[in-house]
């Protein structure tokens, strides 16, 4: 008997931590330099920037680019689709977008999942996206801050 309840001590010490529930955060809160965040958003548009592969060179990698603008009620932003993630993004989808970052090209925030986020087609949102607020818009600029 006391062999079977330290087995289960020891068994229950192995066992995974359980799941944080995601935050979900909306487009308009979203900042420079964000990792970890999980919105879900509309597909306004995809449009392919970006494909090289075996029918260019046969030794080169598939490799497909599209920027696609998303958004939600509070505003929109331009997310950077990479090779699989392409197909999953079509104009009119629903998805939820987990472990994002916000990667900046050229002064301006692009959204962007990695390996270690996951894009998850949706049943249709009830939101109206809201087009004026487009945060990819936004120019930054790096300044540096002198001690």
């Amino acid at each position: 008997m006391a062999t079977n309840n330290s087995e289960a001590q020891g068994s229950s010490a192995l066992a995974k931590p359980g799941l944080r529930k995601p935050v979900f955060t909306k487009v308009d809160n979203i900042k420079p330099g964000t990792t970890g965040l999980t919105l879900v958003a509309k597909v306004l548009s995809s449009e392919i920037v970006l494909q090289k592969g075996r029918a260019v060179s046969p030794n080169l990698r598939n490799v497909r680019i599209a920027e696609c603008l998303v958004g939600d009620e509070t505003g929109t932003i331009l997310f950077t689709a990479r090779n699989d993630q392409v197909d999953l993004m079509k104009p009119g989808a629903s998805v939820i977008i987990r472990n994002a970052k916000i990667d900046m090209f050229k002064g301006s925030m692009r959204l962007a999942v990695d390996r270690w986020g996951r894009i998850e087609v949706t049943d249709p949102v009830t939101f109206e996206v809201k087009v004026d607020n487009n945060l990819s818009l936004v120019e930054y600029e790096l300044v540096n801050v002198a001690d």
